[in-house]
């Protein structure tokens, strides 16, 4: 069942996605060449609790880190840990924030110093996807709208869609109904209606489309090693416009779309 959200509620959503895009932030300010990504899990989780809200991420299914860490051929679901950044790496990003029982989720991949032109092209790309998505998350439309928008733009420029992980519902919890492919046909699949809030994220690589899980459960690797990509917003339906919940502050981009109310919470040191 989605379960569509009041204007008061999804308020209480997008406080919650300030506080989330601006732990994106300080990932985006920290990531460097010799940093290892439990450096980076640390950092965001001191933040976000400064700021009397949770990491949703930590301890959900038992799941150990504040973020998720993917690092290069990795899709999502990266533990953080001893891993040490190189240049030249890409790393993916996904912080969940809970404030007041509400839940804002998102993601970036990062460049390590200087990328490829190859890699450049995964990262721009997916990025690009990103927001056909969010742009088709209009009252009227239908969920195959946003997955098509996705994957025209991602195999467009190249690569593959990821069939196996989709997007999803949000709100009280992380995970609600719809599911939210990142392909599909166009004016199919369930109405979008004002109060919908979704994650829209797609994942790619520069490769064949394939995963594998590894042994410890949680990360998803591109089976044949290939790059990969995953950017990912929390997206409200609105009358006006789609409303992005968590605009990334450091990117130029970023207020496309989206609808702030007031100053995003200041970066802990």
């Amino acid at each position: 069942m989605i379960i569509k959200k009041s204007p008061d509620q999804i308020e209480k959503m997008a406080a919650a996605g300030l506080i989330q895009a601006a732990a994106l932030d300080i990932v985006a300010a920290k990531i460097r060449p010799g940093i290892r990504t439990s450096e980076l899990d640390s950092a965001v989780e001191r933040f976000i609790r400064s700021q009397g809200a949770t990491p949703t991420f930590k301890g959900y299914r038992g799941f150990p880190g504040s973020i998720c860490a993917s690092p290069n051929s990795m899709v999502v679901h990266g533990i953080p840990g001893r891993y040490r950044l190189d240049r030249g790496d890409i790393l993916s990003v996904d912080i969940g924030v809970t404030l007041d029982g509400w839940v804002a989720d998102a993601a970036r991949t990062f460049p390590v110093g200087e990328i490829s032109p190859f890699a450049e092209n995964l990262l721009s790309a997916t990025e690009q996807a990103l927001y056909a998505g969010v742009e088709q998350c209009r009252p009227g439309n239908r969920l195959g709208d946003v997955s098509h928008a996705i994957q025209r733009v991602a195999e467009g420029a190249g690569l593959s869609v990821i069939r196996s992980l989709v997007g999803h519902g949000v709100g009280k919890n992380m995970h609600e109904d719809p599911q939210v492919p990142n392909y599909g046909a166009p004016r199919k699949g369930p109405l979008l209606e004002e109060g919908m809030v979704l994650a829209i994220e797609p994942m790619t690589t520069a490769g064949r489309p394939s995963v594998r899980v590894a042994g410890d459960g949680w990360a998803i690797f591109s089976q044949d090693d290939s790059l990969a990509a995953h950017f990912e917003f929390t997206v409200a339906v609105t009358t006006d416009a789609p409303r992005i919940l968590t605009p990334w502050h450091l990117h130029p981009d970023a207020r496309r779309g989206a609808q702030l109310r007031g100053e995003p919470a200041a970066h802990a040191s």
